[in-house]
């Protein structure tokens, strides 16, 4: 589904170069769960931004469904963003102005394309979102906010979902609950998930780690346990 071949990415601070991401190769298949992690400035974000194309890389190829992505002008990669991917961030970043399931559709109103009902109803039941439709995002948890914000990013079938620190301002119940709809989405949907985290408690819940350090791949771990991944960020932060 998604594969990532040589990667480059350099930024500079204070006049120097900093080299985020270092030759980076992966592949993301299809209906696979990966959560990237690794220590602070590993640069485990800049290769989720520069695969979903919110960053362009200096060097290498992103191909997405064997498309390099990389060649792609601005509007077709915008288009590729609207059609073929979902994100969900830290922030839930919701219209305050609008209600659950406006802000569920949002993007698809924008776009002129027509709501499958059907499949919106799914992902609202199984979200546990049922009776809170109406309600604006003041008015729901951070957790309900959100699922809300899954919802958003799946109402659409997208083929790869990106998850940036998705638990990181929820509780642990609703952090469970967050990371059993991204779990659901890959195993009985078949969507791609790429999750950047910081907890070895939601990585356990993907099919395998993707280890970063200084901007190259230190590791891959299959299979993970909380206790497995806290060892391997041990053994990463002793290097």
């Amino acid at each position: 589904m998604v594969r990532v071949h040589g990667l480059e990415k350099t930024f500079k601070r204070g006049g120097f170069p900093v080299h985020a991401l270092r030759s980076v190769d992966a592949d993301f298949p299809r209906g696979g769960f990966t959560a990237v992690m690794g220590p602070s400035g590993s640069g485990k974000s800049t290769l989720l931004h520069c695969v979903a194309g919110l960053e362009h890389p200096d060097a290498g190829t992103v191909l997405v469904n064997g498309q390099d992505t990389t060649r792609l002008t601005e509007p077709a990669l915008t288009r590729m963003r609207a059609r073929a991917f979902g994100f969900v961030f830290q922030a839930f970043n919701l219209l305050p102005s609008l209600n659950a399931e406006e802000n569920i559709t949002i993007g698809q109103r924008f776009a002129g394309v027509a709501v499958d009902r059907a499949w919106q109803e799914e992902l609202v039941r199984s979200l546990g979102l049922e009776g809170r439709l109406r309600h604006r995002p003041s008015e729901l948890s951070g957790g309900q906010q959100q699922r809300v914000a899954v919802a958003r990013a799946l109402v659409h079938r997208p083929s790869v979902l990106f998850a940036d620190e998705p638990t990181g301002n929820l509780d642990s119940r609703s952090g469970d609950q967050v990371l059993s709809a991204l779990r659901r989405a890959a195993s009985e949907y078949g969507q791609t998930i790429i999750m950047v985290t910081h907890d070895p408690v939601a990585a356990a819940r993907a099919d395998r780690v993707l280890f970063l350090r200084d901007g190259a791949v230190a590791g891959d771990l299959a299979d993970p346990t909380p206790d497995s991944v806290l060892s391997w960020i041990r053994r990463l932060e002793s290097l």
